[in-house]
């Protein structure tokens, strides 16, 4: 791997840790922001509206990111994550609500879509996939280290002080995007911006591939945000959920290599439908099984193995179908449909225990998505178009 390469994926496998990573603590938050709001739906509203505000900004920064390079849309990107961590200190609904606003935009600009299409437009062909995987790792790897960091923050210094302490370490992303700047080379006689837009709007694949990852969205997003929760109310002490959220992040550090590796060399969409059916089996676990913390570690683990993998498979599938030249504005697009899903993952767990007092109507929704994502992947034409 080049030096450029390498340094690029560095960068961008950090600046990803600290985002995806913090992100992911954002669940160890609910029961403390929880109590003075009378319920845990405007807690998981503000994290639903994180996750639709990521989506619908991915689309813009990536565009931004395809025009004048990802450093500077990065360095923005961790000035807005910083602000909205700093917000929910405040603690009262507007102010929370604004917060997963803020939070949201900053991982548009912090998160896959502009640095993996950084990655993918750096690296040749063949490497491609693989490249892709190891920047992702840097997401799990982030998620890994993150949750026991803010675990002992918030044990240590108290959930309040601990946010202020976490957008502190979010501004390391600043000086880390420098490592990712630089302007993507112009080819002539390539696809304009537009033309490339107009492909996916008309594109079968590119709306199986969006509806497919919404459901990845919606997975992640409830079990990040519900999973410690749900293992309090089933009367389990507080550090099994950080534990199965840290298991979760081990597990994705080899998965996301091991998945963008095999989509080197099989058809990335057949490898997304397995993918998919080993998370609704997962799923189906919390259904089934007699909960213990062995049980709940080891199907941690498995969701953990599919966690992030799905990134390298279907940024590789965009950079495969529409091209590199706009990767990051594709699959921001793409990406909208995730973070759809992620808003409705986080918003709807928290409205169905509300109703129900139970997280089962959640589990149950969760395996049969899994199971209808990986039927969607299989018909995908896995080749650029002629007249692309």
């Amino acid at each position: 791997m080049a030096l450029r390469l390498l340094i690029l994926v560095l960068c961008a496998g950090s600046i990803m840790g600290i985002a995806i990573g913090f992100r992911q603590g954002l669940g160890l938050y609910l029961p403390f922001v929880s109590q003075g709001l009378g319920g845990r739906e405007t807690f998981a509203l503000s994290m639903g509206l994180m996750n639709l505000f990521w989506g619908l900004g991915a689309p813009v920064a990536g565009a931004i990111a395809d025009r004048h390079g990802p450093g500077r849309v990065a360095a923005a990107g961790g000035l807005a994550y910083a602000a909205g961590l700093w917000l929910m200190v405040v603690g009262g609904a507007g102010e929370l609500l604004a917060s997963g606003v803020l939070i949201g935009l900053g991982l548009s600009g912090t998160g896959f879509t502009v640095l993996l299409g950084a990655v993918g437009r750096a690296a040749p062909p063949e490497q491609r996939g693989k490249a892709l995987g190891l920047a992702a790792m840097g997401g799990s790897l982030g998620q890994f280290l993150a949750l026991p960091y803010i675990h002992g923050l918030i044990d240590g210094t108290g959930w309040q002080t601990s946010l202020i302490i976490l957008a502190a370490s979010a501004l390391l992303i600043v000086p880390l995007a420098l490592g990712t700047a630089g302007r993507p080379a112009q080819t002539a006689g390539e696809q304009t911006m537009g033309e490339t837009f107009s492909q996916a709007m008309a594109s079968r694949d590119f709306w199986l591939l969006s509806a497919g990852f919404f459901v990845c969205g919606f997975h992640l997003a409830f079990v990040a945000i519900h999973l410690p929760a749900y293992l309090s109310d089933r009367g389990f002490e507080p550090w099994l959920g950080a534990a199965a959220l840290t298991v979760i992040g081990f597990a994705n550090i080899v998965g996301s290599y091991v998945f963008g590796a095999l989509g080197d060399r099989y058809p990335r969409k057949n490898v997304l439908g397995v993918l998919y059916l080993m998370r609704a089996a997962a799923f189906a676990g919390f259904l089934v099984l007699p909960m213990s913390p062995t049980v709940v570690l080891t199907l941690a683990g498995l969701l953990g193995l599919t966690w992030l993998g799905t990134v390298p498979l279907t940024s590789g599938l965009v950079g495969t179908i529409f091209g590199i030249r706009y990767m990051s504005m594709m699959f921001g697009l793409v990406f909208v449909g995730h973070q759809i899903g992620g808003f409705l993952g986080a918003w709807m767990g928290g409205v169905a225990f509300d109703a129900f007092r139970s997280y089962d109507v959640m589990w149950q929704l969760s395996v049969a998505l899994g199971v209808l994502s990986a039927a969607l992947h299989w018909p995908i034409r896995e080749s650029r178009p002629a007249t692309a």
